[in-house]
């Protein structure tokens, strides 16, 4: 990494630490914040309900903005996991107060299990990072830019449809509803996943990117039975363009089934999308440093449905990452501690296969099927993360793809992005 893009895991004593991950950690204009939990910091579970746990979560990530000297309308995106989707009203009472006016992009799932026993949500962030590629410079490409006017997609009063800042559109994840109703589209999984990827291509429209410029996508089912039919209809979307149709590109991506989404959605998708402006704006002659690099190795899964990893500008988003053998596509074992290291050995792989260390990794996260096995997957993980900086998450879910125990997907520095000059 040059000296401007140095991978930076940040940790202040008025927010919880662990010594497994960093607080915040801050790569070029982004700070990628772990997820936060309801505890205080002794680690200790706050006393009270919903709204006294998401006061405490949104506090312990108000204590990390601050400390990087910034404020909260500098989120760009939040990610709320809940263990009852029924709490999500008295959540939102708690969110307006800490963004009263200002609305990040936003996704909202409800999960089967969190770290801390008894924590009925977890919230992570990211947020703005103002010194960016070159430091102590202020950057013309470096401002928000907030996009919720089109109404041919769901409008949302707590979230913006997208939040742009320097080289990426964050998107809210988009459930399967009819604009022109506010209500789910009529129809099974099949409609309802035509419908979120419409909502994303329409609110790709109204600010000029194609939808081959998206980089990532995250698919929220209530069902991992219903992937045949989302994959089908995800075919029909991607790729978008000749240009992407003549070298087959596909976003990375992760799949996740949840334990609940919203008005009872049986699909919801999230995605992560280039923004040409950039930081600062780039003459055409100038952006062959930030255009969409999309890679696969042998050494890890190929799958013909997601690229290992897509680079834009300083990040690498990879696809999640399941225990499998790279050659015959099955589980390697049955045990917590075989199939962890599979996966970070994948990623390990992918990383090392674009010319990266696996300290250039900013977020990692990690979905497991028994909250029990936390203890054997941190002792691998700090095999191969030994500093513990990367961001993370760690959610619990009832089911992974191929029936695997583990899927990790991570986030990664790129060195080369916009030009120094």
């Amino acid at each position: 990494m040059s000296e401007f893009n140095a991978v930076a895991g940040r940790n202040t004593d008025l927010a919880p630490k662990n010594e497994i991950s960093s607080q915040t950690v801050a790569f070029s204009h982004y700070n990628n914040l772990s997820a936060q939990l309801p505890v205080d910091t002794n680690g200790q579970l706050v006393e009270g309900d919903i709204k006294a746990q998401a006061t405490q979560i949104f506090k312990n990530i108000e204590a990390i903005v601050k400390s990087l000297d910034h404020v909260m309308s500098d989120v760009v995106r939040l990610s709320i996991f809940v263990k009852d989707i029924q709490d999500v009203d008295a959540i939102d009472e708690v969110f307006t107060t800490f963004f009263p006016t200002y609305m990040p992009a936003r996704t909202v799932v409800a999960v089967d299990d969190l770290p801390v026993e008894g924590a009925l949500l977890q919230i992570d962030a990211l947020i703005t990072h103002g010194e960016g590629t070159i430091p102590n410079a202020p950057q013309a490409g470096d401002l928000i830019k907030l996009t919720n006017t089109t109404t041919n997609a769901p409008v949302d009063a707590l979230a913006s449809q997208t939040v742009a800042f320097s080289h990426y559109n964050n998107l809210s994840a988009q459930l399967p509803i009819d604009p022109k109703t506010g209500r789910l589209v009529i129809g099974g999984v099949k409609e309802q996943t035509r419908q979120a990827l419409q909502n994303i291509k329409e609110i790709l429209l109204s600010i000029d990117v194609p939808l081959d410029d998206i980089v990532k996508t995250t698919i929220f089912v209530k069902d991992l039975a219903d992937m045949e039919v989302v994959n089908e209809v995800y075919t029909t979307f991607f790729p978008d363009s000749a240009i992407a149709r003549a070298v087959a590109y596909m976003p990375a991506r992760t799949v996740v089934e949840v334990a609940d989404l919203q008005m009872g959605a049986l699909v919801q998708i999230e995605a992560v999308v280039s923004h040409g402006d950039g930081t600062p704006p780039q003459a055409i002659e100038d952006r062959h440093g930030i255009v969409i690099w999309a890679e696969n190795t042998d050494a890890a899964p190929v799958d013909a449905l997601s690229t290992q990893t897509v680079a834009f500008s300083h990040y690498n988003h990879l696809s999640a990452q399941l225990p499998i053998d790279a050659k015959t596509g099955e589980l390697v074992a049955t045990d917590i501690k075989a199939q962890t290291t599979q996966s970070l050995s994948h990623i390990q792989s992918i990383v090392e296969s674009i010319d990266h260390v696996l300290a250039d990794v900013v977020k990692v996260n990690i979905y497991v099927t028994n909250m029990a096995d936390m203890a054997i997957v941190d002792e691998v993980y700090a095999t191969f993360f030994p500093g513990g900086v990367p961001a993370r998450r760690v959610v619990g879910v009832s089911n992974l793809p191929k029936g695997a125990l583990i899927q990790i997907d991570a986030v990664v520095g790129n060195a080369e992005g916009t030009p120094i000059k």
